[in-house]
């Protein structure tokens, strides 16, 4: 498992090509518009084709993953929710009744739930991945084995991998009644932040619970106050889904598929796969600002701009799904916009360089 990990980081691009950025940007310039009056959209066009190392990115084949997973520590009072929902949920997922399978219909993603770890007998219409019922409750003990840990990271990779030959942009998403609490957890032990400023109020607790859930974590980071590296970090507070996504996130990187994130929890994810490679930023898109109060904190950590801000919180991948129909309209203004030679327009900012 970690031989497959180990491999895979080393398969990750180090460094875009500059010849790939200067095409781009001359594309750009050349359209029937101001220069950069496209704003940042302009930019992550440039990334998306760096990724996919093309000068004419294509964002026609899109899917997105929702890794589902139950958490031990929701036993400790951390969510509003019992952790039955988390299956409940999945079902939903299945029969196509959720706001990720709203909008993944809306914009043409094809949708894959992948079971990582939900309680209860095995569900069907799911991408069976289980490593167990669940996590174990990080209050008590650590919530999976550095071998668990390492076998989900591998699991992640293997779908991340296959995903990247059949598509040009993924996006991930997740659901687990508790997983915010793991969030926060992981958030804490891998950049420092405390329980006041990791802790929000996830599926919508109130003072009391809030206040419940930061104690929990202050109590869980002295418990396990040695594991700060990221595999270490992920044994002792991670989700089963969250692995999985840091694992996807990286498999998916190896083979230049552009990764879309959601919100906190995803966000995450990436801090673990950040902690395994520094770089793996530049293969991915923040989809937006989730309101969930430590978001703002890792983005703010990763240094990474989100594609939108709307105040959402609701996670499955919602804000991935938003954040790729952005992309898609930055391909299709990149591929269809007339240059200024074939509307027959001036262009004056050339004219005025020769």
């Amino acid at each position: 498992m970690w031989h497959t990990i180990e491999q895979t980081i080393a398969e990750i691009p180090r460094g875009y090509s500059l010849e790939t950025e200067q095409a781009v940007r001359a594309r750009w310039d050349s359209l029937t518009k101001p220069r950069g009056s496209l704003g940042a959209l302009e930019l992550e066009v440039v990334r998306l084709a760096q990724i996919q190392n093309r000068a004419m990115p294509s964002v026609d084949r899109q899917c997105l993953y929702v890794f589902c997973g139950d958490h031990g520590v929701t036993a400790e009072g951390v969510s509003p929710y019992p952790s039955v929902v988390t299956r409940e949920m999945v079902k939903n997922f299945v029969r196509g009744g959720a706001a990720i399978n709203v909008l993944c219909r809306h914009f043409g993603i094809k949708t894959f739930v992948v079971d990582a770890g939900v309680g209860g007998p095995r569900l069907e219409g799911v991408l069976d991945r289980r490593i167990a019922e669940g996590t174990r409750s990080f209050l008590r003990e650590a919530a999976m084995s550095r071998e668990q840990a390492e076998l989900s990271v591998a699991q992640g990779i293997e779908l991340g991998r296959d995903a990247a030959s059949h598509f040009d942009l993924a996006g991930v998403g997740e659901m687990g009644i508790g997983n915010s609490t793991s969030a926060s957890a992981l958030l804490c032990a891998l950049t420092g932040a405390t329980p006041a400023e990791a802790a929000g109020t996830g599926a919508g607790l109130d003072e009391a619970g809030l206040q419940r859930k930061r104690d929990v974590l202050s109590a869980a980071l002295e418990l396990h106050r040695a594991e700060r590296d990221g595999m270490g970090a992920l044994a002792a507070f991670g989700g089963f889904e969250i692995a999985m996504m840091a694992g996807f996130i990286l498999g998916a990187a190896s083979r230049r598929l552009p990764v879309v994130i959601d919100g906190f929890i995803s966000g995450a994810s990436f801090l673990v796969a950040r902690t395994l490679c520094e770089n793996i930023g530049d293969s991915v898109f923040f989809g937006h600002r989730s309101a969930e109060l430590a978001h703002a904190r890792l983005l703010q950590e990763v240094g990474a701009r989100p594609l939108l801000d709307l105040g959402m919180r609701l996670g499955e991948g919602t804000g991935a799904a938003m954040g790729m129909g952005v992309l898609t309209s930055g391909v299709k203004l990149y591929h269809e916009m007339a240059t200024f030679a074939e509307a027959s327009v001036s262009d004056v900012k050339n004219e005025e360089a020769k």
